[in-house]
């Protein structure tokens, strides 16, 4: 991976007013920023995901596929408090010499959106023509798009909402209990909390998929089994696999951030605050999707001038936006060529290929 790092020479003030002494962002780019500067796709990525966008967003992001580096300028930066490279808990705290751990400051989506746009200066990218994002990269996306109106041309956000809801609030503390359960989280190691991230992650992946997700992948070919069962195994392969390549800190501070996401919060004029989106936008929505279900991307479609929303038949939950890339690829298509011909906030299903 072609790594990059920009280092933020100055404080970087959080919003609830605590500081960060030292900043650096790891971000990659594909592609060259043509003359005139019009030709920038930037990516905002979800919960663990890195600034590799080629390589978790497959079939809609590579050499050949509808955002590719022959024809577009691609960003993504590593989000703040995430291990790929930007600060996170465990980088160095400057003032203790020791990595923070549960010391870091809380932040929250306004500041991870700051963090992309002290990157887009540092880039002197003035002009984003499309940004992009879903999950957690859409709550990011949605945000940036409300702060900075004039910046953005066009916005494709998917699986995603307006404000972080009481049931993705009690997915994301039952994964916090687990991070806690395991004495290690507090020891102030590298490794701390390993057994409690297997076990968040687990619980996590309930919300992202579906019942018949599991239905069709983890069936057992025989009645015989009363234990041992796939679908076991799979959550233990799919926790170990994440404690391999993530840490507990990370993934506690960042599950905070998602759940203080909120376009509405110290706003006024609620009723209004959609309406500060300029960018052309199109808002994607997954039948299956438990953890953000269409009603929510209904309710930025809705509030946005001018949005057309699109619903996704899918049986993979809400990683159908990961997944779906032949029926994404399709209709971004469309979207971007200016045909998709969707009416606001109506919607239609596409079907699972």
């Amino acid at each position: 991976m072609n790594i990059k790092k920009y280092t933020y020479k100055g404080t970087f003030k959080l919003e609830d007013g605590s500081e960060l002494p030292e900043l650096e962002i790891a971000y990659q780019t594909f592609g060259t920023l043509n003359e005139k500067k019009d030709n920038v796709v930037w990516v905002c990525h979800a919960l663990t995901a890195n600034a590799d966008v080629f390589d978790w967003w497959k079939g809609l992001f590579g050499e050949n596929e509808l955002f590719n580096p022959g024809e577009h300028f691609i960003v993504c930066a590593n989000i703040l408090g995430s291990n790929y490279g930007t600060t996170n808990p465990l980088s160095i705290n400057p003032t203790t010499g020791e990595p923070w751990y549960l010391s870091f400051p809380p932040f929250n989506i306004r500041d991870l959106v700051m963090v992309q746009k002290l990157l887009a200066d540092h880039l002197d990218i003035q002009t984003i023509d499309v940004l992009i994002g879903g999950s957690l990269g859409g709550q990011q996306s949605l945000e940036w798009a409300i702060l900075e109106p004039n910046r953005i041309n066009k916005l494709i956000i998917m699986a995603t909402n307006a404000q972080h809801s009481p049931w993705g609030i009690a997915f994301n503390e039952s994964q916090r209990l687990a991070l806690s359960a395991d004495p290690t989280f507090h020891s102030n190691t590298p490794e701390g909390g390993s057994q409690g991230l297997k076990a968040a992650r687990s619980i996590a992946l309930l919300s992202y998929r579906h019942y018949d997700t599991y239905a069709i992948s983890q069936q057992e070919i025989t009645h015989d089994k009363t234990d041992n069962f796939k679908a076991s195994s799979y959550q233990n392969y799919q926790g170990d696999k994440l404690v391999k390549r993530f840490n507990a800190y990370s993934y506690w501070y960042l599950t905070k951030a998602m759940d203080s996401h909120n376009i509405f919060r110290g706003r006024e004029h609620h009723a209004d605050i959609l309406g500060k989106v300029k960018a052309r936008t199109l808002v994607l929505g997954i039948t299956s999707d438990i953890l953000f279900p269409p009603v929510e991307q209904r309710l930025i479609a809705e509030g946005i001038p001018g949005a057309e929303y699109l619903e996704i038949s899918s049986f993979y939950g809400h990683d159908g936006f990961l997944v779906e890339t032949e029926t994404l690829t399709h209709e971004i298509g469309k979207f971007l060529k200016g045909t998709a011909g969707v009416s606001t906030a109506s919607h239609y299903t596409k079907s699972h290929h």
